[in-house]
C-alpha cells in the first residue's frame, strides 16, 4: 500500500507539473486536477496524513476540513488584500500618472524615459504583484512609445525584467517570496536588510547596460519628444480623492508589514486589515472591487498547496531532500551556490512559483535534517539555513527572468506585445532573458559570498 500511495502520488505531482509548464492546460485547471487526485487518494487517508505530518500540526489541524489543513492561507489571504488594495489605487489613474511623469521627466528622451520607466516597475513591484505592475505600467508605455517612434520591445522587455527583479527585494514583492516567507518565518525587514541591498545594486547596473546599450541606438527628432512632453499626466488621475485616501492606506499597509513581527501579526492580518480600510474609506463599488480579484490566481495557489502536501505525504518531498544528503558535509558554501543555480535553471524552466511552492519543502526539510543547518537547541534558525533561505529566494526570483514561462509577468507582458501586434516568442525572450537571468545569478553569488562570508569573518 505504501509503495502504491509513492507511486500515485509522484505520478501525479509530476504529470501536474508538466501540465503547468507545457500550457496546453490552463495552470489553474491543471493544478486543481492534480490537487483533488491527491484529496481523494492520499490526503483523504487519515492514517497515511497523520503519519506524514508532525503531531503538534496533526492535533493543531484536527478539527479543521481537509482544505484548510493543506492550503496556506496566510499566503492566499495576503495575495488577495493586496490584489484588493492595488485594484482601488488603479482604478484611480495613480500608476498610469507615474508612468506618464517618467517620460516627462526624461524629457522625450527614449534612453532616459526607458531606465526611469525600469526603476518605477522595480520600485512598485516591490509592493505590489509583479503582475499588476506589469497589466498598469504597460499600456502606458505603449502609448509613449508610440509617440516617440521607437520600438515598444525593449521597453516591455527592460519592465518585464525590472518587475521580477524589483519584486525579490520584500516579502510582498513576488510570490515565492511569500511562499518562502511562511515556510521559513522570515519577516518583512528581514528581507529588506537581506535582499533589497543587492537588487539595488544589480538594478543600477542594470540600468548602466541598458543605457549603454541603447544610448545611441535611440534617437528621436525634437518634434516628437514635444508630442510626449505634451501628454497631461494630470489627466490619467481620474479619482484624487481615491488616490489620496488609497494611498494612506497603502502607506500604513506597508508599515504594518514592517512592523508585523514585532507585534505578532501575520502578513495576511495586515494586508486583510488594509484592504477592509480600503473598501470603508475609498468610494468604491465592493462588489465590483472583488469581482477584479485574481480569483483565478488564488486558486491556482490554493491547489498547488494541496498538490506539495500531497507529494510530502507520500514520501516524494523527503525522497528528493534525501537527494541533497549527497552533499555530506560539503562546505555550507557549496551547498548554498548548487542550490541557488539548481532553482535558478528549474525556476526559469517550470515557473518560479510553481517550482518555489516544491522546492521551499524539499528545502525545510533539508535543513531540519542535515546537521549544518539543523536548529539549535533553542529551536531558533542558524545563521546557515537563513543564509539557504535567501539564496533560495534570490534564485527563484531572478531565475523566472530566464525563459517565457518563467514568471507569470513574462506571459502578461506577451500578452500585451501582441495585442499591440508584436508577438513575443519563446526564443526571442530567451535573446532578452537569459543574458539577464545569467549575469544577475552571477551577481547574486558574489553578493552572498561578500556579504555572508567574507564580511561576517
Amino acid at each position: 500500500m505504501e509503495q502504491f500511495i509513492f507511486w500515485f502520488g509522484t505520478i501525479v505531482f509530476i504529470a501536474t507539473y508538466i501540465a503547468i509548464a507545457s500550457e496546453k492546460v490552463h495552470k489553474t485547471v491543471a493544478a486543481l486536477l492534480g490537487a483533488s487526485l491527491m484529496m481523494v487518494v492520499i490526503l483523504g487517508n487519515f492514517h497515511v496524513n497523520m503519519g506524514a505530518i508532525p503531531s503538534d500540526a496533526a492535533e493543531r489541524f484536527s478539527k479543521l476540513d481537509l482544505f484548510s489543513k493543506y492550503s496556506n492561507f496566510d499566503v492566499i489571504f495576503t495575495l488577495a488584500g493586496m490584489m484588493l488594495l492595488v485594484n482601488i489605487l488603479s482604478g484611480t489613474g495613480l500608476f498610469q500618472y507615474v508612468a506618464i511623469k517618467c517620460a516627462k521627466i526624461a524629457k522625450g528622451s527614449p534612453v532616459r524615459t526607458l531606465i526611469l520607466l525600469v526603476f518605477a516597475t522595480a520600485f512598485m513591484s516591490a509592493f505590489l504583484d509583479n503582475v499588476t505592475t506589469i497589466l498598469l505600467v504597460a499600456p502606458v508605455t505603449l502609448v509613449v512609445c508610440s509617440q516617440l517612434g521607437v520600438p515598444v520591445m525593449p521597453f516591455l522587455m527592460a519592465e518585464t525584467m525590472a518587475s521580477n527583479i524589483g519584486g525579490t527585494a520584500t516579502l510582498i514583492g513576488d510570490p515565492p517570496n511569500l511562499i518562502i516567507g511562511n515556510i521559513a518565518n522570515l519577516s518583512f525587514g528581514a528581507f529588506l536588510v537581506n535582499l533589497a541591498p543587492f537588487i539595488i545594486i544589480i538594478l543600477t547596473i542594470y540600468c548602466i547596460i541598458l543605457w549603454i546599450y541603447y544610448g545611441k541606438k535611440m534617437q528621436v527628432s525634437v518634434e516628437k519628444r514635444a508630442l510626449v512632453m505634451d501628454m497631461n499626466e494630470n489627466a490619467a488621475i481620474t479619482d484624487p480623492v481615491n488616490m489620496k485616501r488609497g494611498g494612506i492606506i497603502m502607506a500604513l499597509t506597508i508599515v504594518g508589514f514592517l512592523l508585523h513581527s514585532l507585534v505578532h501579526l501575520q502578513p495576511s492580518v495586515v494586508a486583510v486589515t488594509g484592504a477592509a480600510f480600503a473598501l470603508l474609506f475609498c468610494k468604491v463599488d465592493v462588489d465590483h472591487s472583488l469581482e477584479k480579484i485574481e480569483w483565478s490566481t488564488l486558486g491556482f495557489f490554493m491547489a498547488l498547496f494541496i498538490l506539495v502536501s500531497g507529494a510530502q505525504a507520500c514520501g516524494l518531498m523527503a525522497e528528493i531532500g534525501s537527494w541533497l544528503n549527497l552533499f555530506g558535509d560539503a562546505n555550507v558554501l557549496v551547498i548554498v551556490l548548487v542550490i541557488m543555480w539548481l532553482s535558478a535553471i528549474a525556476s526559469a524552466v517550470m515557473n518560479n512559483v510553481s517550482f518555489t511552492a516544491a522546492m521551499a519543502a524539499i528545502v525545510a526539510n533539508f535543513v531540519a535534517s542535515h546537521s549544518a543547518f539543523k536548529p539549535g537547541l533553542d529551536g531558533k534558525m542558524t545563521p546557515e539555513a537563513e543564509l539557504l533561505w535567501w539564496g533560495l529566494a534570490l534564485a527563484v526570483c531572478l531565475g523566472g527572468n530566464g525563459t517565457l514561462v518563467g514568471a507569470a509577468a513574462n506571459l502578461v507582458t506577451a500578452g500585451i506585445a501582441e495585442k499591440a501586434g508584436k508577438k513575443v516568442t519563446f526564443k526571442e525572450f530567451i535573446r532578452y532573458g537569459l543574458p539577464v537571468t545569467f549575469f544577475s545569478m552571477v551577481a547574486a553569488s558574489i553578493y552572498v559570498v561578500i556579504r555572508y562570508f567574507v564580511c561576517c569573518k
